[in-house]
């Protein structure tokens, strides 16, 4: 192992040192809350990261969330009552097939 033959002088160690500079960190704005956070790390006040949950909890929520968006909505009246027509009218047509059916069977019977 190498071993120095002589101390180093306060000087050239201060020399040495002298790069060491505390410099102040970066700072950006959170794009969810506005809070002051440091560049590069996960929002204190809101846990979100460039605007997306970090948190495992808020993840399931934002996952869950445009899933029921995605769900198609009720039809409007208008069209389920339109719905409910076209249903009244093929039961009206099975009806009316079924007394046709029966009339032949009636005079048959008669015969």
């Amino acid at each position: 192992m190498a071993v120095p033959k002589k101390r180093t002088g306060h000087s050239a160690q201060g020399s040495r040192r002298a790069n060491w500079k505390a410099v102040k960190p970066e700072t950006t704005k959170c794009p969810n809350c506005g809070a002051t956070v440091l560049a590069h790390t996960v929002c204190t006040e809101c846990g979100t990261y460039k605007g997306q949950p970090v948190k495992l909890a808020d993840k399931a929520a934002a996952a869950a969330a445009p899933a029921k968006k995605a769900v198609k909505k009720a039809a409007p009246k208008k069209t389920a009552k339109k719905a409910e027509a076209k249903v009244e009218e093929t039961k009206a047509e099975e009806a009316k097939e079924e007394v046709k059916a029966e009339e032949p069977a009636k005079e048959e019977k008669a015969e």
